[in-house]
């Protein structure tokens, strides 16, 4: 297994971004998926301008994001997500999903006490 990390780089209006990265911040289902690790969002700072958030998920192989992946594809076909109504407010000017093997990880060392 190779463990991937997937990064959807989101534009935002700016002044927006706030209003967006609050969107993350209860857990939907991504979480619930077999294979899934973490997820975090970042907020680029001192973007001119736009704003712009990073959406990354990291999972134990690309098979497991790959099977969330279809999991959202099948849920919009049929009508999941957003209304097109709020689509027309959307503050998102685009977006770019790329994705990245995990080759090296440290995590903090763990104090041994004698």
């Amino acid at each position: 297994m190779q463990m991937m990390t997937a990064v959807n780089t989101i534009r935002i209006e700016k002044g927006r971004g706030e209003e967006v990265a609050s969107r993350f911040a209860v857990a939907k289902s991504v979480h619930t998926f077999k294979g899934f690790i973490r997820m975090e969002v970042w907020m680029k700072e001192d973007s001119p301008e736009y704003d712009e958030l990073k959406v990354c998920t990291t999972w134990e192989d690309h098979s497991y994001f790959n099977n969330w992946l279809k999991s959202r594809q099948a849920e919009k076909a049929h009508g999941g997500g957003r209304s097109k109504e709020s689509e027309g407010n959307s503050p998102i000017l685009g977006s770019e999903l790329t994705t990245f093997a995990v080759k090296v990880q440290h995590l903090p060392a763990i104090e041994v006490k004698s």
